[in-house]
């Protein structure tokens, strides 16, 4: 899981990403949950919840509230592969969830559409016995009942190809489905036993959507022909970007606070702008935008006003009065041209001031809310060919990085807990955590040094020969004779090549022992370093399921759908200095790590580590930079590579053009289900390729999918939970992804929003969300 500068965004099977930046202040600090668990690792307590939890009788009724999201939905199908987070948003407001995670990130019933839900028959079948709440009716007046339960089966099941899913975990093993006693009970059979059955069925759709394959396929990316949530699906309107919810009248729960929920299409890069014009009510954000409100709330608690706060630290504060009257002088003197300039420019920076004074202004009026979102930050190690196809080269890159550091980089300004994670499955006040990490061991440079040592990769193997290789005179003759006839043929292929290159811009070989020399970047393609091996890609069969997948880790990391170019006033990522440079730029000074660089056979150990360039990475880069300067104490080169954001996932991680990259993955409340495809042992296709699933590290073993497949298959929570654990342990062992640090959440929230913020783990409650009631606007809330 990444952040590639992340993201989040909810699907079908992940029901709890919402997408963040991070933020560098400890101004605002968050409290932590003591332990949720009796199970000794699961007591380990996530970050708090930071929503502004508030009683129902203390919400205004009415009123409209504004909520960012990166992009409108593509689709209003959870199930399809292009479903994002603004897809699972509406879900989440207007469709049945049965299940929905608390706070823990544990599954619960959910009373609005069930009164129970449970295991009744175990033998000769699994049977799950569903009793519905007798008032729960889709919009257009119609009981919710098995007709519904089966027609999202046999859509989601796989058997049809004619529907167009992006997965079927779970609805495979379905059997059979049938109305219980009454209209109110609907029977599940599966044909064979699933752990996992409370993730089915939510969100839910009606039969309208799941019943014929045009209606799935095409109908629910536009519209949704019924409903049952709080609210409705009212508006869509693309030109303005906006998409509203409104209070659906026949929704039997509690009703809905608001009046309206608008879904307003923000990119994260406009977002600062956009809560300072007073746009927005609720909003993700990175840490700039952050680091500003935090600001405007210092200045307001001073008592400053944004004018005063501007001549402070904004566009006024580097007018002194001595150039302030020099200004003055120039703008009413005798050289009229220059007089013309200068009083253009002293508009210029009154009109700064001024937009700086107001934004202050407005910002002073937000919050900002945070916690720990469920989803990590991985290294992960590409395990498919070149050094690290070597178990112990794996590992000795883990022993080498020191996780307690990047997490408090990351986390400890922010005042959240800083524990580096323990699972790849499960994280801290989860059921299934446990802290696993032992399997690998901890930062140990002389034991990572060790470990490549084993592998064959020592200082000074670069300038060595492989064992039969000639050398001295003998050598240098037979090099001689074939020289005049290669340097023909190199000739003529020279231009062919250039075209084949890939751009030095923006590569440092940090450890290179020729500071300020570039070494010749790697051939990409034909004749490359690549040539020969396999192309790595999801089968036919699971090409849709990786997609999704796929965009949701890619949500985690760039925080929006990839998009062609960086925004102009995006601010420039500075780095750690040295890490690396443009073309041009001098290398820093060889320092004594540069020495033990190591080599095997006469080939240096260095690894492509890809970064991604835009927006909203700077976390990701920069811990990227400290990775490097680990790995360069035990003698590991790095070649770092920054490419676009829309480029990152699809053409690198995906395709595995790369040695190291950072990426993030969701947590889940299923993981037998959900993290089986990310570690599943890659399998050789008929076609030659290799079918990872969603396995970009390339990396598995067969008792691991043993394990999993295991805990999928009992319906004994703690033998499951018991297999998870062992899995990890050997994900772990495997090396071939390392978790960093859980991803922060940050959300920009209007003082008086409650029930909404940063909620972690929980599904929101939105009829619950609304303006907190005051004494002098009581009842008058639609300001907003």
């Amino acid at each position: 899981m990444s952040q590639v500068g992340a993201p989040p965004r909810r699907s079908p099977r992940s029901r709890t990403l919402r997408s963040v930046a991070t933020l560098t202040t400890a101004a605002l600090a968050v409290t932590v949950l003591a332990g949720c668990s009796s199970d000794e690792d699961a007591g380990s307590a996530p970050a708090a919840q930071d929503n502004a939890p508030t009683a129902r009788a203390l919400v205004d009724d009415g009123g409209t509230l504004r909520w960012a999201v990166d992009a409108l939905p593509a689709t209003f199908n959870a199930f399809q592969a292009d479903a994002d987070a603004a897809t699972g948003r509406v879900a989440g407001a207007v469709l049945p969830a049965l299940h929905t995670l608390d706070e823990s990130g544990r599954p619960r019933l959910n009373p609005d559409f069930l009164e129970t839900a449970e295991v009744v028959e175990t033998e000769p079948r699994q049977v799950v016995l569903y009793k519905l709440n007798q008032q729960a009716v889709w919009s257009d007046g119609r009981e919710i009942g098995a007709a519904d339960f089966v027609a999202q089966w046999r859509a989601l099941s796989g058997r049809d190809t004619a529907y167009w899913t992006a997965r079927n975990a779970g609805y495979e093993r379905i059997e059979k489905i049938e109305k219980g006693k009454n209209d109110l009970e609907v029977r599940v059979t599966f044909a064979k036993p699933y752990a996992d059955w409370r993730a089915l069925f939510t969100p839910l759709y009606p039969k309208q959507v799941m019943g014929s394959p045009n209606s799935f396929n095409d109908s629910a990316r536009t519209t949704l022909k019924a409903t049952a949530g709080p609210f409705l699906l009212s508006k869509v309107d693309r030109k303005t970007g906006d998409l509203t919810l409104t209070r659906n009248p026949r929704w039997w729960g509690k009703p809905a606070k608001l009046d309206s929920l608008v879904l307003r299409a923000v990119p994260r890069a406009d977002r600062e702008a956009a809560l300072a014009g007073g746009k927005l009510d609720l909003a993700d954000i990175d840490r700039s935008t952050a680091e500003r409100i935090a600001l405007a709330l210092k200045d307001a608690g001073a008592g400053r006003s944004g004018a005063e706060a501007a001549r402070l630290h904004g566009p006024g504060s580097a007018i002194t009065p001595g150039k302030a009257l020099g200004s003055w002088a120039l703008a009413h003197g005798g050289d009229e041209e220059l007089a013309a300039e200068v009083t253009a420019a002293r508009a210029q920076n009154e009109a700064a001031v001024a937009r700086y004074a107001a934004a202050q202004d407005t910002l002073a009026g937000y919050v900002v809310r945070k916690s720990l979102e469920p989803a990590y930050t991985q290294l992960s190690l590409n395990g498919e060919s070149g050094p690290l196809a070597d178990e112990r080269v794996r590992r000795a890159v883990a022993r080498a990085i020191d996780r307690r550091e990047l997490a408090e980089s990351v986390l400890k300004p922010l005042g959240l807990p800083s524990d580096p994670p323990g699972s790849h499955l499960a994280l801290a006040g989860q059921a299934a955590y446990a802290d696993s990490s032992d399997a690998l061991g901890d930062q140990d440079t002389k034991e990572a040094r060790a470990l490549l040592a084993d592998a064959g990769w020592v200082p000074g193997g670069a300038g060595k020969k492989p064992a039969g290789t000639e050398a001295g005179a003998e050598a240098e003759k037979k090099t001689a004779r074939t020289d005049t006839k290669k340097t023909e043929e190199a000739d003529s292929k020279k231009k062919a090549e250039q075209s084949d290159t890939a751009s030095e811009d923006g590569l440092y070989i940090v450890g290179d022992d020729k500071p300020g020399e570039l070494r010749a970047a790697p051939r990409i393609g034909p004749g490359g370093p690549e040539a020969g091996t396999r192309v790595l890609a999801p089968a036919p069969a699971a090409a849709r399921e990786s997609a999704a997948l796929l965009a949701r880790a890619e949500a985690l990391d760039t925080g929006t759908r990839a998009a062609a170019a960086a925004p102009a006033n995006a601010k420039p990522d500075k780095g750690v200095a040295g890490a690396y440079a443009p073309m041009g730029s001098a290398a820093p000074a060889a320092v004594p790590a540069a020495s033990q660089a190591l080599g095997k056979d006469g080939k240096a150990l260095s690894l492509r580590f890809v970064l991604p360039s835009g927006p909203g990475s700077e976390t990701l880069r920069a811990v990227g930079d400290r990775i490097v300067r680990m790995l360069d104490a035990v003698g590991i080169r790095t070649e770092v590579t920054k490419v676009s954001d829309e480029s990152f996932f699809k053409d690198h991680i995906a395709s595995g053009d790369y040695d190291l990259a950072l990426y993030s993955w969701p947590a889940s409340a299923y993981p037998a289900t959900d993290a089986r495809p990310i570690f599943a042992k890659p399998e050789p296709a008929s076609d030659g390729s290799l079918l990872v699933e969603q396995n970009y590290s390339r990396v598995g073993t067969d008792r691991i999918d043993q394990l999993f497949d295991q805990a999928a298959g009992t319906l004994d929570e703690e033998e499951a939970g018991d297999l998870i654990r062992q899995a990890d342990a050997r994900i772990w062992a495997a090396a071939g992804s390392i978790p960093l640090y859980q991803r922060p959440q940050l959300v920009a929230a209007r003082q008086d929003v409650v029930n909404a913020g940063a909620w972690g783990f929980a599904a929101p409650r939105y009829q619950d969300i609304g303006f907190k009631k005051s004494e002098t606007t009581k009842g008058s809330p639609s300001k907003h």
